[in-house]
């Protein structure tokens, strides 16, 4: 399908992804309070941040050619992290010299979501969490690397802007940071490794890679086809990779039982969010089989298809089959499309649902190379409990503001 996408809806589509990788912890976190209470939680945090950051910010650096050291390296990676989605988690980037400068998030849309829960919940993600997991994504740029707080949340007073500022540092002879522990088993799973699309090196239509300055913003509209598609597929193994260090961390507090529970009502809140904002940024308001066929393949939790072996196409004006490959790397993983192959499909129904309230998850074919599943139309069917637990963040009401053209962000004359 994003072969077929025009330039413009690719570039929509990006930021699109970046965010609804962010919302992946809107929709498992309500269920980790649940099984493990607030420190559980973040403690989960935690470890699927430290786990997956560092290896899919490695694979973005290698795809767009950052390979320095500094941090207008390590800030152009944040542009481009399901964990920095713009303008929801609103970053502004200041360059003091090639190892030092700062940032400040104008608006936190993460923060936003948490200050009605209480000043403990407050504390537990911007202190608890991001301590460690901001060095964490710096160590994929620079292991001398520091993030600390300058002044952070909970916000005195309670209207305080911007929201939090944060100091970076790399000293030569400080101590490199060891790679976390929690990384080490995400290095050796096929999502690290998953070759996807080459971008084209001789591309005329726009950028080819992040060699040049740092942006204050990305205007994705201005890169080349062939780097917003490779782009596309990145952010979505963001997701895979963040959902493999979620079931990393859950599975060292729960049986394979109430792990795969939670695990399976993580996808199922995504799903049907990623479905309904996907939708909106390429098929507006059409809803027909081809429409759920399209959503379905952009969904990121189905996706790249390099990774997972998933594809859906319309078969005629009323029914849409899906097929999941049985020998594909994800499997292997045993991320998401693990739960679909073992037949748990609610989270395709919440996929589906977000298109149409008529569309049905039907009849499933377990043949020896895949898994066949059909969609037709039927009963209109309710948003899953999970969806509506997503709602609760602004992330899934979020839009995005054309900001214009891109601006090189100075260096700082201090």
């Amino acid at each position: 399908m994003k072969d077929r996408l025009t330039k413009d809806q690719l570039a929509a589509l990006v930021p699109e992804l970046l965010l609804t990788g962010q919302l992946i912890d809107r929709s498992g976190m309500a269920h980790l309070i649940s099984a493990f209470g607030r420190d559980g939680m973040a403690q989960v945090a935690i470890e699927e941040w430290m786990a997956a950051s560092p290896v899919y910010t490695g694979r973005i650096r290698a795809a767009l050619g950052i390979d320095g050291d500094g941090v207008v390296d390590m800030f152009k990676c944040l542009q481009l992290d399901i964990g920095a989605p713009p303008q929801f988690m609103d970053f502004r980037y200041r360059i003091d010299d090639e190892y030092h400068g700062s940032f400040v998030l104008d608006h936190c849309g993460a923060l936003l979501d948490v200050e009605p829960m209480g000043e403990d919940y407050v504390t537990a993600m911007c202190h608890t969490i991001e301590d460690p997991t901001f060095d964490a994504t710096a160590i994929a740029t620079n292991r001398r690397a520091r993030i600390r707080p300058v002044h952070r949340p909970p916000r005195m007073p309670a209207d305080r802007a911007p929201h939090c500022e944060w100091a970076v540092t790399i000293e030569p002879d400080r101590e490199e940071l060891p790679l976390p522990k929690v990384t080490e088993p995400m290095l050796v799973t096929q999502a690290a490794t998953v070759e996807l699309t080459p971008i084209d090196p001789d591309a005329t239509d726009g950028l080819v890679d992040y060699r040049g300055p740092l942006v204050e913003d990305v205007n994705f509209a201005e890169w080349s086809t062939s780097a917003l598609r490779r782009v596309l597929e990145e952010v979505t193994l963001q997701h895979q990779l963040l959902a493999l260090g979620f079931l990393d961390a859950v599975s060292r507090r729960a049986d394979d039982v109430a792990t795969d529970d939670i695990f399976d009502k993580q996808l199922i809140g995504i799903a049907g969010i990623a479905s309904e904002r996907v939708r909106a940024a390429v098929c507006e308001d059409r809803s027909d089989a081809q429409a759920l066929a399209d959503v379905l393949n952009l969904n990121p939790v189905f996706g790249p298809r390099q990774y997972t072996g998933f594809y859906a196409e319309a078969v005629d004006d009323e029914h849409v089959e899906v097929h999941i490959a049985r020998d594909s790397k994800a499997l292997a993983d045993g991320g998401w499309l693990r739960l679909l192959v073992d037949g748990r499909l609610d989270a395709l129904q919440s996929a589906a649902t977000a298109v149409h309230p008529t569309w049905v998850v039907g009849e499933t074919v377990d043949a020896p190379l895949e898994k066949l599943v059909r969609i037709g139309r039927g009963e209109p069917q309710r948003e899953a409990g999970e969806v509506a637990i997503v709602r609760f963040s602004g992330g899934a009401s979020f839009t995005f503001a054309d900001r214009g053209p891109s601006r090189a962000l100075p260096l700082t004359v201090v």
